[in-house]
């Protein structure tokens, strides 16, 4: 049946009476979507208790430090945004549904990247090396990353 002879038909139904009411639909699982409510609020209060210990910790946190693992922080975070990097491309590639979660875990993981990268930078051509990475790299490929994200599944492939 066309559009139009939907749009002509469907009213005349309703008019004639030909059509049942829609019975209200009973939840499948209402243990669902009220743990789903009480996860929301448990989010929304943590995101809520954080605000006032972001200024305990700006106030608190010494001006510099010395990490023993340096070294092994940016190899794994690293390895971890070329993981996502690779696994949202198949997954994308392929059309696969969980591109999506993928890809919004990588955008994250190069946003994170960016930001740590510029803020710990020291002066001078170190600073411009983190700038120019943010800006040429990092973050056009969470941006990316995000629009694949957003968009949801793409092309042929397991749904």
């Amino acid at each position: 049946m066309s559009i139009l002879t939907r749009r002509q038909v469907l009213p005349m139904a309703r008019e004639s009476g030909d059509r049942k009411p829609k019975e209200p639909k009973e939840p499948k699982e209402p243990g669902r979507r009220r743990n789903r409510f009480r996860v929301g609020h448990v989010l929304f209060a943590c995101g809520l208790a954080l605000l006032p210990w972001l200024v305990v910790l700006a106030d608190g946190l010494p001006g510099t430090a010395t990490a023993a693992h340096w070294c092994t922080a940016w190899v794994g975070l690293d390895a971890l945004e070329a993981v996502g990097l690779i696994a949202t491309g198949l997954l994308s590639v392929r059309g696969h549904r969980l591109h999506a979660l993928t890809a919004a875990a990588t955008a994250t993981l190069l946003v994170v990247d960016a930001w740590f990268d510029t803020t710990t930078a020291a002066p001078g051509a170190d600073l411009v090396s983190a700038v120019a990475m943010a800006l040429l790299a990092e973050l056009p490929l969470a941006a990316a990353c995000v629009v694949l994200a957003v968009r949801g599944p793409v092309g042929p492939g397991p749904a």
